[in-house]
Order: structure tokens, then C-alpha cells, then sequence
């Protein structure tokens, strides 16, 4: 398949992921929304898209205008059931392109956070495989809303965390697909008086992190190769 990856930084790309993609034999093109707005004005001969976070929010678009294009890509993509994951940010724009509200979350979640699978979750093809709780790491301040008619697949204390709109996008708050020198790099720019301890405990943790990471991929990469579609090859 050819894979598609919206990235918005340097320090926020396809990182675990695109490994993983790689590795299974498929063809990854990644493109920064940031530095090349144009990357949004075509997206045809792709199988599946990837979109990735970023340190803008979603109600940015004066400062960031490209994220009002990228706003109706996602849309476009949804309508044309092109299997589509978004990580973080890319998270909060498939739900915000659904017409769900994202804002500040209730409560920053930085580091592991304990999460639970709801009861629609089984028989999920990319979650329902996996334990009813388990943690998962995440660095965010923006939460999302489940989208009206789209299948809440798992929430922490604070906010939802997963959620599938139709039979092909998959929205995540937490992110499989993070390094360990990304991260450390993410808290020192941050400046985050908690980051040494983030980052020390994602290295105790790191494979095993990762290895849920590239399985959770290939799942949706197998989602993807199932519900593959001419449909944006003949657009």
C-alpha cells in the first residue's frame, strides 16, 4: 500500500510508525503540513493516511491557516471512507472535522495514563484485541468530544482517548508512535519542571511501549489493506 503521513514538525513525524510501515513492505510518503501547505491540495493514489500531532491546537487557524485546509482533507477522506488514523492532534482534527468540540482538556495528562476500553470496543479491528485497561502515554492539553454517531472506544479518567468514526478513522489522544529522544526533546522545549521524571520513566518502559505501538499500527495497517478502495486512485 502507499501511506500517507501528515506531520506538523520537526519534532512530531511518523517516528515508530513509519518504521513500521516500512517494515512490512509499504511505501511511506511523508509530508510536513507546516513547511508545505500544497501537500494538503492532493492526496490521490494513497491507500491510507496517517496524520500526526503537533504542538499548534486546533482553533489556531489565524496563526496556523493551513490548518483550516487540512480541517476539510480530513473531511474529504472520511466521506470517501479512506482508512485514516490520527495521533494527538491529528486526533482532535478528525473529531473536530466531524463536527465534535475539542478544547482545553479538563486536565493536562502527561506521561502513562490508565485507560479502560468501553463495551463497544469488542470486535473493534484495531482495539478489540486488547486488554479492558492498560496505560497508555500521552502529552496533551486539548481533548476531544466523541463525535456525534462515531464508536467511543476508550477513555482515562479525564477524557475520551479513542474513538472510530465509520468503518475506517481511528482517532487516538495518546501516542503509540513516540521515541525516547522525542520525548526528551518535546519536555526540554517545554520546559516542564515534571520532565525528567516523563522521560525516566518512559525508558524503564520504552519496549514495551513500543512494541504496543507497532502492533496497534499493523492493526489498523490490516484494517487498511481489507477496506482497501480505488476510490481515491479514480477521484
Amino acid at each position: 500500500m502507499r501511506i500517507l503521513s501528515l506531520v506538523h514538525g520537526p519534532e512530531v513525524r511518523s517516528e515508530l510508525f513509519g518504521d513500521v510501515v516500512r517494515a512490512d513492505g509499504h511505501e511511506l510518503d511523508e509530508r510536513s503540513v507546516v513547511d508545505d501547505p500544497a501537500a494538503l491540495s492532493s492526496v490521490d493514489g494513497y491507500d491510507a493516511v496517517l496524520v500526526f500531532g503537533g504542538q499548534m491546537n486546533v482553533d489556531e487557524e489565524d496563526e496556523h491557516p493551513w490548518l483550516r485546509d487540512e480541517d476539510e482533507l480530513i473531511r474529504t477522506l472520511v466521506a470517501r471512507s479512506v482508512p485514516l488514523l490520527g495521533v494527538c492532534l491529528g486526533g482532535q482534527l478528525l473529531a473536530k472535522a466531524a463536527g465534535a468540540h475539542v478544547g482545553p482538556s479538563p486536565q493536562n495528562e502527561r506521561g502513562f495514563v490508565r485507560v479502560e476500553l468501553t463495551d463497544e470496543a469488542h470486535g473493534d479491528p484495531v482495539f478489540g484485541s486488547l486488554p479492558r485497561e492498560f496505560e497508555v502515554f500521552s502529552m496533551h492539553e486539548y481533548a476531544f468530544r466523541v463525535p456525534e454517531g462515531a464508536v467511543e472506544l476508550a477513555r482515562s479518567s479525564v477524557c475520551s482517548q479513542a474513538f472510530r468514526l465509520g468503518d475506517c478513522a481511528w482517532g487516538l489522544q495518546f501516542h503509540p508512535e513516540v521515541r525516547l529522544e522525542q520525548i526528551a526533546e518535546w519536555v526540554r522545549l517545554d520546559a516542564d519542571p515534571n520532565g525528567q521524571a516523563i522521560v525516566a520513566e518512559l525508558r524503564e518502559r520504552i519496549n514495551a511501549w513500543q512494541a504496543f505501538g507497532s502492533a496497534l499500527c499493523r492493526r489498523f495497517l490490516a484494517s487498511a489493506e481489507r477496506a482497501r478502495t480505488p476510490a481515491l486512485r479514480e477521484a
